[in-house]
């Protein structure tokens, strides 16, 4: 489960203090599928980096489980990180010089998995990219990069998965596969997903829906019944 309570995240701005979130509070149980959405500037992706570690909240506590990650050293923070969340985002942020197989085989190999080579061959193949695998970043359309991304995301089976925007940079039929392969790796696998997006035919399909509007939750929708 993830838990957020009163978590607030502040920059400066020529020497002011400019809110981006204020006293978020959350909890999301495991294998949810939320959707975030709002106005550009409202907070979104910023709440994304916070749940992912990569940002310290200005105030308040985000727990993983049982462990609060507020105030985790960097060491201790990426190893739960590499152990527990994927991440897919609106840029694919492959490696150039690795081909799709060492992209995905990245993070197992950050684990320690001594199957990487083949745990990578078979997710990329789950994603329909078996006869790609030897093909460089740059070989490849937007869409099978994206594929890529999100194979290298789930490579390690991670609890969470957090997606910003990840058709953002796609054609409307590569957008809809995409979708489709995270909806259907987030239901096979069990992997809680939070989507960042901006399209309403996304939200729909989401069991709850949270909106952000200058920094604050302004609507949590419940669970859809099943």
């Amino acid at each position: 489960m993830i838990r957020i309570e009163g978590v607030t995240f502040q920059l400066e701005s020529a020497g002011r203090p400019v809110q981006i979130l204020e006293d978020i509070n959350l909890s999301i149980p495991k294998k949810q599928f939320v959707a975030v959405t709002g106005p550009s500037g409202s907070g979104k992706s910023t709440l994304l980096g916070l749940l992912a570690g990569l940002d310290r909240p200005t105030a308040g506590k985000i727990f993983w489980d049982d462990i609060e990650i507020t105030h985790l050293g960097e060491d201790s923070l990426a190893r739960l990180r590499r152990e527990r969340i994927g991440m897919v985002f609106q840029s694919f942020f492959l490696i150039p010089t690795l081909t799709a197989l060492e992209n995905v085989m990245v993070p197992l190999e950050l684990l320690g998995r001594l199957d990487s080579r083949a745990a990578a061959a078979s997710v990329l193949s789950e994603v329909g990219l078996s006869e790609r695998i030897h093909h460089y970043p740059a070989q490849l359309s937007g869409g099978e990069q994206q594929r890529v991304a999100a194979a290298r995301a789930f490579a390690a089976n991670p609890p969470l998965l957090l997606a910003d925007e990840p058709t953002g940079n796609l054609d409307s039929a590569s957008g809809k596969k995409v979708m489709d392969l995270l909806f259907r790796l987030h239901r096979d696998r069990g992997s809680t997903l939070i989507l960042v997006t901006h399209d309403p035919t996304l939200t729909l399909l989401a069991e709850r829906v949270i909106s952000l509007r200058d920094g604050r939750i302004v609507r949590d929708s419940r669970e859809k019944e099943t």
